[in-house]
């Protein structure tokens, strides 16, 4: 399992994860694309509605489609789609102050 150093997150990009969204989609790469996509329906139908957990949700998506854009492109890909789906859902779910905020850590 690919475990999420959250120091180095924050090191890199000025946030550090409060959530288990890394690990969760590690074990379910473990399972295949199908655990995968389950996963982020699972994440979906808990999460959405709070806009800093999605907001994390986005980023995690973001970042492991870069961790595997050289070593398994079609992780990569898959994670690629499902970021702008989450991202597509944000921005047209979230008003005000969660809007601001998704943008302004996402940013």
């Amino acid at each position: 399992m690919k475990v999420l150093n959250k120091d180095y997150i924050e090191q890199m990009t000025g946030y550090r994860p409060f959530t288990t969204f890394w690990e969760d989609l590690s074990i379910a790469e473990r399972f295949g694309i199908r655990a995968i996509n389950s996963t982020y329906r699972q994440v979906y139908n808990s999460w959405r509605k709070d806009y800093k957990y999605w907001t994390e949700f986005v980023m995690t998506l973001s970042w492991k489609s870069s961790y595997y854009y050289k070593t398994n492109t079609a992780l990569s890909k898959l994670y690629s789609n499902l970021y702008y789906k989450a991202s597509d859902y944000a921005r047209d779910n979230f008003k005000g102050e969660e809007l601001e905020y998704y943008y302004r850590v996402t940013d």
